[in-house]
């Protein structure tokens, strides 16, 4: 199991549900962290309780991902020993709409293409140069059983999950001699305000998705991608695929 302590860490979407768990856990392991998203009243009252907790150090970035020039000038103002970023986690995503696609809103497709795409390309573009670099470090996507299976009305949030997928396998390839690793966590149903934003606030329509079943928590997540970044030097984990137990795919689910 590979030591974290003193690893840096550069979580997006690092406010609420999966990224906000990830960061606790890797934070267990001693890892000095930057958290990245748009909420940072979140991300200073994360990192207070995590420095104060774990005895670690921790940056916060306001940063809006699907902004390339915002990536770059927020990455560009840390000092030159946080820009060492040995592990990079792609969390920031999300789903807007469920539509079929005559019915479908142009900027929900947008806000999700932005995100869930181009600002991992866009994060991935400014920090991994100087993982080239060293020829170290390891990127993990956080991916979906979406990108494995479509669903009906999942249609735009699937193609980006999709492409998440490829862009993982081709991120392994282009980084194959350069001692980098390339990996994938992809949840099924998971407890966050994604279904929250997906239903622009509904509470009421959020929880009737998650009725009937148990879905998975940001922790057990953040388990399995903790799990990926303590391999040893010579494991790469490609992929991690996790469900609740009552979901078999992203069409089958056993609701009580």
């Amino acid at each position: 199991m590979l030591n974290l302590e003193g690893k840096i860490v550069f979580i997006t979407g690092a406010s609420s549900g999966i990224g906000e768990a990830c960061a606790k856990e890797f934070a267990k392991q001693k890892a000095n962290l930057i958290l990245a998203a748009r909420r940072k009243d979140r991300l200073l009252k994360l990192a207070d309780e995590l420095e104060k907790q774990y005895e670690i150090k921790v940056k916060c970035l306001e940063v809006d991902v699907r902004n390339f020039g915002d990536v770059q000038n927020k990455f560009n103002s840390l000092e030159s020993k946080w820009k060492q970023v040995d592990f990079l986690l792609n969390n920031a995503g999300l789903a807007k709409g469920l539509n079929k696609v005559y019915e479908g809103s142009l900027s929900d497709w947008d806000e999700m293409i932005d995100t869930n795409l181009k600002g991992l390309l866009n994060v991935t573009r400014v920090v991994s140069p100087q993982m080239v670099e060293r020829q170290s470090g390891q990127i993990i996507n956080i991916g979906s059983t979406a990108g494995h299976e479509v669903y009906t009305y999942g249609n735009v949030y699937s193609a980006t999950k999709f492409a998440v997928k490829s862009l993982t396998q081709s991120f392994r390839l282009d980084m194959l001699d350069k001692g980098i690793k390339v990996s994938s966590v992809d949840p099924g149903m998971v407890y966050t305000e994604f279904s929250k934003v997906r239903f622009s606030g509904d509470d009421q329509k959020a929880e009737q998705v998650y009725k009937g079943i148990t879905p998975l928590s940001p922790s057990n997540v953040a388990e399995s991608v903790v799990f990926c970044a303590t391999r040893p030097y010579n494991v790469n984990i490609n992929e991690i695929i996790l469900t609740p137990i009552q979901q078999a795919s992203s069409t089958q689910v056993y609701r009580k």
